[in-house]
């Protein structure tokens, strides 16, 4: 069953109609093209409807949705059955081949054109060279076919006017490595618009051809300057695109310019009117245009105008009358061009045929085989063509009936399963009463054009109304006096198996014969052009040896059939039944009465009964457990029981549908179609609840997963950690190992670079490192060299980048008042005084200074700072003091940050001292750095 559509757009598979019935039929195929579905399957079978419009399902994506699947996976499609057809051909080693029939408009020729893209495009993967060379030919070889076979009718603008069927070969990788194509019936009857020669590539040349081409040819760009194509309408400008096509398939310009020329004096054939006697216009510019046939103008003259004619050893030219001319003018032109029509066909199996392949070394090739021929259709007026062309279809008709009789029959036996008879129509009836030998319609048309004497159509309608007057499914106004839809001495009736035709007789026996006169065979083989010599290989008979009378037209195309309906036979066959909805080529309407036509003669309905006559589904095993194992908890996920056959029952009985099937022994069958919809539902019911379940034990994966990639990337980031850490503490170690022994204690020691992790840790084990190195410095110091380098640190912590001028390269004295020879005896006296009275401890520090006071008066005082007061003395009076601060009351201190020595000493009676230090050292430093460090050590020690 086609998955993928619901039932909006109706039954994918009309087997699966709930009752088989021409009403149910036509309103489930309307309901499919009203949806815009073009495509349905009857089991294996294909029905197309012509969409009439451009639709977006052949694109490059579709094509991979169909690649490799099966026909029931993917909704109904023409690639699912070339896709059949090319497995089949792939896996079991056999050949195939896809039979495509329907009436003209059908689409017939789109469908072939499908799917020769589907297999070109799903071959070769290797991109070989040669094998794309071959597929590019296969493909536009049908471009050139089209061109010259096909033409404009009232019913199509691009008619199929020949049957085609193309064998493509496959190497033993499945890859296309050349064809072959079979052409059936150019149709040459002028029922139409004007004659079969209203061609494509006519009007592509008439209107695309550039001017001096058309000159050098001696024809108008005008289509309706020539009697045979005057009402065919107007061509595109393609000429140019067919012309390349033609180059790159393998036709020489000599070849080309040979078309060119059989074209044009197609053409100018039309000009020769025999209104007036025979050839009345024909004059020396017409002979000089039919030229182009590469022969003499007298004889060219000589054989439109007579007849060259053996009477026993003599030989005699009888002059044409007006009948005969017309008739031998219009021969010449179809001859021609049927001719011509089978060299290119010919010239192009000659390019594409399979070469230097040797089955020996390359392995076995297998064949596709792709027919497009013409549907059975029924007209006002049907002639000799179309007469054969419903034969083809009853011909083909019964091998697609036996065919599926046969597959069917040969599964059952197969699988084990009773086959049921059905009754079908059987056209072997009509098939006999065309083809058999001596009594049909055929063998009575060739008897009458062999008597001897003047032979009409009439004389052969007698003799159909004598031989086949019992017959069931013939019948004429002569034999059925009361149907005046038939006319006396004109027409019979055919009850054909698609329904009853009425042929008119008219030109039966000059088409059968299809005589053309040997002086114009003669003509055009003694052409000095070799193409249209070798297209009359009979013209280089004399008159008098043309004794064997050729095969007729009916003859070579029921042999055509014959042969055709034997290679078909050989092959393992895939269909598509094409239908036309509507004449006015509407992609909306549904045209029901025309379709339902279509439908019973091509034995759509006959076929879907033949299908339901057992069972309307089967479907092997694995294939149906795979897509029904979820509704039964004995197959879900995976079953243990002994087989897949098992397994199935299993499931079958669980639903209670035990009783509607049957068990073969690769496959399972299915009777009604109500079974399968019923799975189907259960199947739909159980797919949400295992999304929801797979979504959640997929989403849980993603979250373990996503959790062990964190915690591996945490175990990896620790270990990169701690294996940096060690490195660094290791380069640490080896860089100062033996800095004790150093002269500068490491000091020239470069720190190594720390990693990320150890940026801050690495700021301690440095500052441990210059204590460790400062300790070691001062460790062997004086406790009054301790006191200074104390001091000068805590200067350093307290003015740096606020002075420049600290002085911290020069040793401290301190009590520069003791130390001055000028004041040493007088200062000491006084500092002893104060010692014995304040108790002090030790002097930290003393020099004179400029005091200021609040009037901006300045006078020369000193101060004396010991550890336990701030003491202010005059100078000039033997440095008595003036003043006594306990240090408890100094709250703070300021400096300035410029190179002078002003210090204001902060009191808790907000009672400031001002003062200017004096003395300068040796290097210009200021002694106020020293005050500062001196205060600030002594501070911190107390606070200590």
């Amino acid at each position: 069953m086609a998955e993928h559509e619901s039932l909006e757009f109706g039954k994918a598979d009309f087997v699966l109609l709930d009752t088989v019935s021409m009403e149910e039929f036509m309103a489930n195929l309307k309901l499919r093209f009203e949806k815009g579905r073009i495509y349905s399957y009857i089991g294996e079978v294909v029905v197309s409807v012509n969409p009439y419009r451009a639709m977006n399902i052949y694109g490059r994506d579709t094509i991979e949705q169909y690649k490799g699947r099966e026909l029931y996976e993917r909704p109904p499609h023409l690639f699912a059955i070339a896709d059949a057809a090319y497995k089949a051909m792939k896996r079991r080693n056999k050949d195939t081949c896809i039979v495509i029939s329907g009436e003209s408009g059908a689409g017939k020729t789109e469908a072939s054109k499908y799917i020769m893209q589907y297999i070109a495009a799903i071959t070769n993967p290797n991109q070989r060279a040669e094998v794309e060379r071959v597929k590019n030919m296969l493909l536009k070889s049908n471009c050139v076919l089209e061109a010259f076979g096909n033409a404009k009718t009232n019913r199509n603008d691009n008619s199929s006017r020949f049957g085609k069927y193309m064998d493509i070969n496959f190497d033993f990788k499945g890859d296309p490595i050349g064809g072959h194509i079979n052409n059936y019936l150019l149709e040459k009857v002028s029922g139409w618009l004007g004659f079969h020669i209203i061609c494509v590539f006519h009007l592509q040349l008439l209107s695309g051809a550039p001017d001096s081409l058309l000159h050098s040819l001696h024809i108008k760009k005008d289509p309706k300057a020539y009697t045979y194509i005057k009402i065919g309408g107007s061509g595109n400008t393609s000429h140019i695109v067919l012309l390349h096509t033609a180059f790159m398939i393998g036709f020489t310009g000599d070849e080309i310019q040979t078309v060119y020329k059989i074209l044009a004096t197609i053409l100018h054939l039309s000009y020769i009117n025999t209104d007036h006697g025979p050839f009345y216009y024909l004059n020396i510019c017409l002979l000089e245009e039919l030229d182009l046939l590469s022969t003499k103008e007298e004889n060219v003259e000589k054989a439109l105008l007579y007849r060259t004619v053996a009477t026993g050893r003599d030989v005699i030219e009888k002059q044409h009358t007006t009948q005969e001319a017309s008739y031998g003018r219009d021969a010449l032109a179809k001859a021609m061009y049927e001719r011509l029509f089978c060299w290119i066909v010919g010239r192009i199996n000659d390019i594409i045929e399979v070469k230097n392949y040797d089955a020996r070394i390359h392995g076995k090739n297998t064949v596709i085989g792709v027919l497009d021929i013409y549907g059975f259709e029924i007209f006002q007026n049907n002639s000799f063509e179309q007469f054969c062309i419903n034969y083809c279809n009853e011909k083909l008709q019964q091998l697609f009936i036996q065919l599926v009789l046969k597959q069917e029959q040969e599964e059952y036996q197969r699988e084990g399963i009773p086959w049921k008879h059905i009754d079908y129509f059987n056209n072997q009836i009509i098939v006999d009463l065309v083809e058999q030998q001596h009594k049909g319609i055929f063998s009575i048309l060739d008897e009458a054009c062999m008597n001897v004497g003047k032979v009409t159509d009439e004389v052969f309608l007698q003799g159909l109304d004598v031989k086949l007057a019992k017959h069931a499914h013939f019948s004429s106004r002569k034999l059925s006096p009361t149907d005046k839809s038939l006319e006396f001495d004109r027409d019979f009736r055919i009850r054909h198996y698609a329904g009853d035709v009425a042929y008119s007789v008219v030109g039966f026996i000059d088409k059968n014969k299809d005589t053309l006169f040997q002086d114009f065979k003669r003509l055009l083989y003694n052409s000095s052009n070799p193409v249209l010599k070798g297209m009359w290989p009979e013209g280089k008979l004399r008159i008098t040896e043309v004794t064997k009378r050729p095969l007729t037209a009916a003859t070579l195309f029921k042999n055509s059939m014959i042969l055709l309906v034997e290679n078909l036979a050989s092959k393992e066959p895939y269909y598509v039944r094409c239908i036309k909805p509507n004449d006015v080529k509407s992609p909306l309407l549904f045209e029901h009465e025309r379709c339902r036509h279509q439908v019973e003669y091509l034995g759509l309905l006959e076929n879907v009964r033949v299908r339901r006559a057992g069972f309307a589904y089967r479907q092997t095993y694995p294939r149906f457990l795979q897509r029904y194992k979820m509704i039964s908890e004995f197959t879900w996920p995976n079953h243990d029981l002994p087989s897949d056959k098992e397994a199935v029952k299993k499931l079958l009985q669980g639903c209670r549908f035990d009783h509607d099937v049957a068990y073969g022994k690769t496959k399972v069958f299915i009777r009604t179609p109500r079974t399968l919809f019923s799975l189907e539902e259960q199947r739909a019911e159980m797919v949400q609840r295992i999304i929801l379940f797979l979504q959640k034990v997929w989403r849980g994966a993603l979250a373990r997963r996503r959790y062990r990639r964190m915690r591996a990337a945490l175990i990896i980031l620790q270990a990169y950690r701690r294996y940096k850490v060690k490195s660094y503490i290791r380069e640490v170690n080896r860089r100062f190992k033996n800095v004790q022994s150093m002269k500068d204690y490491g000091r020239h020691v470069k720190w190594p670079t720390p990693p990320k992790v150890l940026v801050f840790s690495s700021w301690i084990f440095l500052d441990a490192s210059f204590r460790w190195w400062a300790w070691t410095l001062i460790k062997g110091l004086s406790p009054e060299e301790t006191l200074q380098v104390r001091a000068k640190v805590a200067c350093l912590e307290a003015l740096k980048s606020q002075r420049a001028d600290l002085g911290l390269q020069r040793d401290w004295e301190g009590n520069y008042l003791r130390d001055s020879p000028d004041t040493a005896s007088s200062f000491t006296l006084i500092s002893s005084m104060l010692q014995r009275k304040d108790k002090f401890m030790r002097v930290l520090f003393s020099c004179n200074v400029r005091k200021i006071n609040r009037f901006h008066k300045t006078e020369n005082r000193a101060v004396l700072i010991t550890d336990r007061h701030l003491y202010k003395m005059d100078p000039l009076r033997q440095y008595k003091p003036m003043k006594s601060i306990p240090l408890y009351n100094v709250t703070g201190m300021s400096i300035s940050s410029g190179k002078d020595q002003l210090v204001v000493f902060h009191t808790k009676d907000s009672r400031d001292l001002v003062v200017c230090l004096q003395g300068m050292v040796p290097a210009n430093e200021s002694r106020i750095g020293e005050l500062v460090g001196t205060l600030l050590s002594h501070f911190k020690r107390l606070a200590i």
